[in-house]
């Protein structure tokens, strides 16, 4: 049997190192299961490391992809696996998702309850985590609360899961005007990235910025957001870095899933999936 898979083998623009390579399927070894992709999604987080923005702490050849949703076709017979053949999974934290099969450990592979159809549960891991770790961190009842990049999927789940969790507002800041009425619909109030004016009294007015832009943005809230407020920087979509304005009042916290990741046991995260 053959697995494909893509793989990058340096560093740079994906589209010119990702290539599809087949060869034989290995023996699976002790303690994993195998899993048979049914499919993966694109997120920034899977390409941003082929580009080598975290060479620090990746280093090629790698299999790309970090999330996605598989159904289980094998188990070690040396493996203790609270799984069994045909369930459907995802197979985290394990050699990359972009290929036909992974073979996981099954302490990180999460099982999908029956009622999540396959068009969700294939991106259930990356988005809906860091949206829900943080809302966890910083708790947004009773709060003003602005989402950049409104238009994306992690922002998407940052303003439906805060205004449920009793936020004052929810107002979204996005780029592309196609964005607006989904925006509008998830609930939040939808305000153009370009104008100026309206985000500077919005600043003015919110307790805790979710960021996922960077650059010119971050700096223009920060700016003008008030003392004891809090921007969450936890993307640079802008490729921008930016700092602290001289007598900003508003405190700067960075967030990175891979940062939660490294601590994490097993039934922590298990837990964390039960809730989510």
């Amino acid at each position: 049997m053959d697995n494909s898979a893509l793989w990058y083998r340096q560093f740079g623009t994906p589209e010119d190192v990702l290539t599809f390579e087949t060869r034989a399927l290995k023996p699976l070894a002790g303690g994993l299961a195998r899993v048979q992709m049914l499919a993966a999604p694109l997120n920034p987080s899977d390409l941003i490391p082929i580009t080598g923005a975290y060479r620090h702490r990746i280093s090629p050849p790698q299999i790309a992809g970090y999330e996605g949703l598989g159904v289980v076709t094998e188990i070690s017979a040396s493996t203790a696996c609270p799984f069994k053949a045909g369930q459907r999974v995802l197979p985290l934290r394990a050699n990359g998702t972009w290929q036909n099969y992974v073979d996981a450990d099954p302490a990180w592979m999460v099982a999908v309850p029956d009622d999540i159809d396959d068009e969700i549960a294939l991106r259930g891991y990356i988005n809906p985590l860091a949206a829900w770790l943080m809302l966890d961190l910083w708790p947004v009842k009773d709060k003003h609360i602005v989402v950049t990049a409104a238009g994306s999927s992690c922002a998407g789940l940052l303003i439906q899961w805060a205004i449920a969790n009793g936020a004052a507002s929810v107002h979204g800041i996005y780029r592309s005007a196609s964005r607006k009425a989904e925006i509008v619909a998830l609930g939040a109030t939808a305000i153009d990235m370009t104008n100026q004016p309206a985000i500077e009294t919005l600043a003015a007015q919110t307790d805790i910025v979710f960021d996922a832009v960077g650059g010119d943005l971050a700096r223009l809230l920060l700016g003008h957001m008030p003392q004891g407020s809090s921007l969450v920087s936890y993307g640079l979509l802008s490729a921008k870095l930016f700092a602290l304005p001289e007598n900003a009042h508003a405190k700067i916290h960075r967030f990175h899933l891979r940062d939660r990741l490294e601590t994490v046991s097993p039934a922590k995260w298990q837990s964390w999936f039960d809730q989510l």
